[in-house]
């Protein structure tokens, strides 16, 4: 018998707006509204769409002694993130990695002035908790932190609905992290998100979720569910943790080296260090024997993860990702191909049919952070 499904502090607040729920990651989760996916999409480019995304690990790392410094130190023994540089009140995206280079999980972490608050995606967050307390223990205290609610703000109106409720809110930059009071309370505010939109995710006390989400309704946003976090994602060209990233796909085949900073890199001040780390010099110097890539299938039939992709001389890779995307008004997908096969011409199996498809930039759709 599976185990029953974990909760939010917003799932019965899901249920009473009429959300078809799922289980995702474990948690009982919002797949959509009755207005459906693709109206949530479009109304979080166009306006401001509510996620809830409390299912997500938040976890306080804490010096034993010293300052904060000496977690971000530690934190490059687990991580090919350039973490020493993050200075108060900024966040970054990193990897865990194994010994073979392979992706453990993505995350976001911020400097919070005396500790570190690292978001972890819900399948891998106490397996994160793990990898944290193995590589840090003499170092840091490593602490879950499962009474807060998270809520993701997302999309062009996003700013002004929150300043709003605090006006600094609107004076972050992407990739900025606050504490701020919110309708009467504290909350962890960074501006950011996983859509390719601007906006926010804001951490708050559990029992502040639906009062908070009820007001954003009233000021004029739209709830969004995770199809639309998917398809969303999806036209910014963005991974997701189990689909497009795995235990055995490094970073330089994830097409992820942005997330080396110069200091880690080999030939760097601080390079190497971390799980993997020969095998990722390896592959930064001759090339990984796949890359993830962006294509776009011909005609409107979109293409799918586990879609296999060819050229005329044989099975060239596979689609991780891939759906319709109604901001681009097309599809699209994401695929780990050969090398050599990036100069030929791609065709998709799609039922005993060889359907074209060509490569594509990533993102699909233009990203609208405040940088």
């Amino acid at each position: 018998m599976s185990a029953p499904l974990l909760t939010t502090p917003l799932t019965e607040f899901h249920r009473a707006q009429g959300a078809r729920m799922a289980g995702f990651a474990g948690y009982d989760m919002p797949i959509q509204y009755p207005a459906g996916v693709l109206k949530e999409h479009l109304a979080t480019r166009e306006g401001a769409g509510i996620f809830d995304v409390s299912h997500m690990g938040q976890i306080a790392i804490r010096p034993r002694s010293g300052g904060v410094e000496t977690v971000l130190a530690a934190l490059e023994r687990v991580t090919p993130a350039d973490a020493l540089s993050l200075k108060p009140g900024r966040q970054r995206y990193g990897l865990f990695t194994n010994r073979d280079a392979g992706i453990e999980d993505d995350f976001m972490f911020a400097n919070m002035g005396d500790h570190v608050l690292l978001v972890a995606n819900a399948a891998r967050k106490a397996n994160d908790e793990a990898i944290l307390k193995a590589g840090l223990a003499d170092l840091c205290l490593v602490e879950a932190i499962p009474d807060r609610a998270l809520i993701a703000l997302q999309g062009p109106r996003a700013a002004g609905i929150l300043a709003g409720f605090s006006p600094e809110a609107a004076d972050m930059k992407f990739m900025d992290y606050r504490v701020l009071p919110l309708m009467g309370a504290e909350v962890w505010v960074s501006r950011s998100g996983y859509t390719g939109e601007d906006g926010y995710e804001i951490s708050l006390p559990a029992a502040l979720a639906e009062p908070f989400a009820e007001a954003l309704l009233d000021k004029g946003a739209h709830l969004a569910g995770l199809g639309a976090r998917d398809s969303l994602r999806l036209e910014a060209g963005l991974c997701l943790y189990g689909a497009d990233l795995d235990a055995t796909t490094t970073p330089v085949e994830a097409a992820l080296e942005w997330a080396l900073g110069k200091a880690r890199r080999p030939g760097g001040a601080r390079e190497g260090g971390y799980p993997g780390a020969g095998r990722v010099a390896e592959q930064m110097a001759k090339g990984p024997s796949r890359r993830r890539v962006g294509l776009k299938p011909e005609g409107r039939a979109p293409i799918r993860a586990g879609v296999k992709i060819f050229t005329e001389e044989g099975e060239a890779g596979i689609v991780t990702s891939g759906g319709f995307g109604p901001s681009l008004g097309g599809p699209m997908a994401m695929a780990y191909l050969r090398p050599e096969a990036l100069e030929r011409p791609l065709f998709a199996d799609l039922r005993g049919q060889r359907q074209p498809v060509a490569l594509a930039e990533l993102p699909f759709v233009r990203q609208g952070y405040a940088r």
